[in-house]
């Protein structure tokens, strides 16, 4: 696989399972990066660095502490990373293919700004793009992409279409362009008409806002064409047979439901599915753990076992997890991580995982 993408809700280590993908893809000679979407800087920490912004940084492993005791440095080639800056990005994107009028146009425009913040889809559809140009136009051995969470596959899926098609409407076409074609005047000239729809419309949101979203759709409307088409490119991308998916989960018992529909999603839409990864499995305890108890002063014994019983009971409901998630993988591998010693440094763990995967 040249692509994984990292699906599954938040809370479930996504982040870290996709930068431990990566680190392993790395110390098998492929070029790798993970781009992860997550504001947090869970993976700056995890590679012990201070800061990751919006464009590749390389990762110097062969200097960090947890690999001192390696005779050679373990990853045989370059390993990057870089956070997602939807704002950032966004206006690379329009910088790139608009004229500079255009793009003065819409960077000034508010409707764009709320956009290129916050305007749902729009961080979706500019992870997807960008997914599209580090594959297409860099020379990585493989990429992970680490997706905004979401408990809903759908919502990452079908996000970019959504917004293309809110900057397609019809509606925005015949009700604004008309409008605009004949200038700022026209604009005035036309609202002051008996058109009343356009009267409730400035009723509710003001002159000065209707005129300001009208401009962005029509502004944006002379780009559409390149975001279609980049769309469709991007979706080929996610239905080549390089390009994986991968769903992260835990054992909890509410999560089995999430993990059955990403499934069902990703097989109706003929996308591969990689690997089912479940995060911070507790193993049953070794019988010599038990045993280790009756050298144990009797105040502690009595403190260790409750301990052990609790950390039992969680681990035969890990277990009953699993099976229910065997069963529904069927032919898709499964790899469990179990809960690491805390006594590791974020580095070390993600080197742990990076082995077991």
């Amino acid at each position: 696989m040249d692509v994984l993408i990292c699906v599954g809700p938040g809370g479930v280590g996504k982040t870290t399972l996709a930068a431990a993908l990566a680190l392993g893809g790395a110390n098998n000679g492929r070029k790798s990066l993970v781009c992860t979407v997550d504001p947090a800087k869970r993976l700056a920490n995890a590679l012990g660095i201070h800061h990751l912004g919006n464009h590749e940084t390389p990762i110097p492993l062969e200097c960090l502490p947890p690999y001192a005791h390696h005779p050679s440095p373990p990853c045989d080639a370059p390993f990057w990373a870089m956070m997602l800056d939807m704002k950032h990005a966004w206006d690379e994107l329009i910088s790139t293919h608009a004229t500079p009028s255009q793009k003065n146009q819409i960077f000034n425009n508010r409707f764009y700004q709320s956009l290129s913040n916050a305007l749902a889809g729009s961080q979706e559809y500019i992870a997807i793009e960008k997914l599209w140009e580090l594959k297409m136009r860099r020379d990585y051995g493989l990429v992970v992409l680490d997706t905004p969470p979401t408990a809903n596959a759908l919502d990452f899926l079908d996000a970019p279409s959504r917004l293309l098609g809110f900057l397609d409407a019809e509606v925005s076409k015949h009700l604004f362009l008309p409008m605009l074609s004949a200038g700022r005047w026209g604009f005035r000239l036309w609202q002051n008409s008996n058109n009343l729809l356009m009267k409730a419309l400035s009723r509710f949101t003001g002159v000065q806002t209707l005129e300001q979203l009208s401009e962005f759709l029509l502004s944006m409307g002379q780009l559409y064409d390149g975001f279609r088409e980049r769309a469709r490119q991007t979706q080929a991308l996610l239905q080549a047979p390089s390009t994986a998916f991968v769903i992260v989960t835990t054992p909890h018992y509410e999560r089995i439901p999430e993990v059955q529909h990403f499934l069902e999603v990703l097989h109706q839409r003929q996308l591969q599915t990689a690997a089912v990864l479940v995060n911070q499995i507790h193993p049953r305890l070794e019988p010599h753990s038990q045993k280790a108890l009756l050298s144990l002063p009797k105040p502690l014994a009595k403190k260790m076992k409750h301990a052990c019983m609790a950390y039992e009971k969680q681990a035969l409901e890990d277990a009953r997890s699993l099976q229910k998630l065997h069963t529904l993988c069927q032919n898709i591998p499964l790899k469990t991580i179990p809960v690491l010693d805390n006594h590791h440094s974020e580095l070390e763990r993600l080197w742990q995982i990076s082995q077991m995967l």
